[in-house]
């Protein structure tokens, strides 16, 4: 059984404590999880109901209530689901499209001052995103083994690529 990426960062989340679909959003704004996973708000809901109706997870209990919250819990078929689909993610040799370098193969058709520039604000940013992961990686200490990877991966990206764009635009890598 095939996940999308939505469907495994949503039903790791589960798998890693039951949460209901509140909890989840607020996990997903936490760790920052929408920088690279396409959930929105309103999906949520419609993942947590596909991954119910293929015995993925489930919400045990009586649900008679109508502002009941329901918890979901993983299956074990969901357990069983995810791992496989985790290896595959990680395993995965698919080329990423980085729309950088779009830009970067016709940097020719800019003057020179422009390129630096458009480094030097590309810089600021990859510097405020460092940041901003650096904060949120402290706020949530200590985190689960997955998050922490999560974080130390795009950290290390950014890092070297504000390396990168600091050997490009003569400026220290601070």
């Amino acid at each position: 059984m095939k996940l999308t990426s939505t469907e495994l960062t949503v039903l790791g989340l589960v798998i890693e404590q039951p949460r209901h679909g509140y909890d989840l959003e607020q996990v997903i704004e936490r760790r920052g999880i929408r920088r690279w996973a396409e959930i929105g708000f309103s999906s949520i809901y419609y993942v947590l109901a596909k991954l119910e109706d293929r015995g993925l997870i489930e919400s045990p209990g009586d649900q008679s209530g109508a502002k009941k919250r329901r918890v979901f819990r993983a299956t074990a078929a969901g357990q069983s689901a995810a791992a496989r689909a985790a290896v595959a993610s990680i395993a995965d040799q698919q080329t990423v499209v980085h729309p950088m370098l779009a830009g970067l193969a016709n940097a020719q058709l800019i003057s020179e001052d422009d390129y630096r520039d458009a480094l030097r604000q590309r810089m600021i940013w990859i510097s405020e995103r460092i940041a901003a992961l650096l904060a949120a990686r402290q706020a949530q200490a200590p985190l689960p083994h997955a998050a922490h990877e999560v974080f130390s991966y795009s950290l290390s990206l950014l890092e070297a690529e504000r390396s990168w764009l600091a050997a490009r635009v003569g400026v220290s890598n601070d």
